[in-house]
């Protein structure tokens, strides 16, 4: 059994999020149509490189404007991206310190998604590919004022190592509650960031569950599965994720795929067929 929601220090969190990454002038209507489908999680960030936060903004505001959910029923998710992930369009001064960024960027977010506090504010990466920097430390420490001050209910970090997110959680004065990667199987479905979460408590997102891996979800394991289910190759892999405990995510421009998608709460998967998929490679 996988709920649609969980809760995480007091917050309720939908287990499947929708992901707005790079759909430029569609990203309102997507996220209208993700709201209609039955999703109540959306995931963004202030990085105009790749994502429109002001059409999320819009997005959400004309699907409370409709009624169809309150502010109270929904989780907003959004993202600082230091420097080197932006192109000129910035959401802060590139000359302020890295605290006052995280700042200006957290308040720019507010704005554009018309709300009074973030569910969830992540660290878009760490500053470098391998440990945490000064720029880390800083960003984290701002993060976790603007968490003190009510405006960002729950932090996170994504695209983190195993090394980069032990020792964030060892300085770190409140801890991340989720941690966001890319998800790869040839990985063991990010086996060593999955259990280093499970050790403290922390909830995995995954992203790129289908386009990280499209030879499983192609692969004879998943299709035999989707048959014996009645369901899609798709919505086999969400529901593996889910059923591993994950939150997942899905970024698909289909309303007719938001609507699967969910289907995947409609399946239950057997021992056999999470140990079959949790070993599927590109077959």
């Amino acid at each position: 059994m996988v709920d649609r929601f969980r809760d995480v220090h007091g917050v309720r969190v939908p287990t499947f999020l929708y992901g707005t990454a790079w759909k430029e002038q569609r990203t309102q209507a997507l996220v209208e149509g993700a709201l209609a489908a039955g999703f109540r999680g959306i995931d963004t960030a202030n990085q105009r490189r790749h994502y429109d936060e002001v059409g999320v903004g819009r997005g959400v505001a004309a699907a409370l404007a409709r009624g169809d959910l309150g502010r109270d029923a929904l989780f907003l998710q959004t993202k600082y991206t230091f420097r080197a992930g932006q192109d000129h369009r910035l959401p802060y001064d590139p000359a302020a310190p890295v605290a006052d960024q995280v700042r200006q960027s957290l308040a720019s977010s507010l704005e554009h998604l018309g709300v009074e506090a973030l569910d969830s504010f992540v660290l878009h990466g760490p500053s470098r590919g391998r440990g945490l920097g000064p720029e880390d430390r800083e960003a984290w420490a701002a993060m976790e004022r603007e968490h003190d001050a009510g405006r960002a209910r729950l932090l996170g970090v994504s695209n983190v190592q195993p090394d980069q997110l032990e020792a964030l959680c060892a300085a770190a004065r409140v801890a991340p509650a989720f941690v966001q990667n890319r998800c790869y199987a040839e990985l063991g479905w990010d086996a060593e960031v999955r259990a280093i979460c499970a050790r403290r408590g922390l909830v995995y997102q995954g992203f790129s569950l289908l386009t990280a891996n499209p030879g499983v979800a192609a692969g004879r394991a998943v299709r035999a599965i989707a048959a014996r289910h009645g369901g899609t190759p798709a919505q086999v892999v969400f529901r593996f994720c889910l059923q591993l405990g994950m939150v997942a995510l899905t970024g698909t421009t289909d309303p007719a795929h938001m609507k699967e998608d969910l289907g995947a709460y409609a399946l239950e998967l057997d021992a056999e067929e999470m140990r079959a998929i949790g070993g599927a490679d590109d077959d």
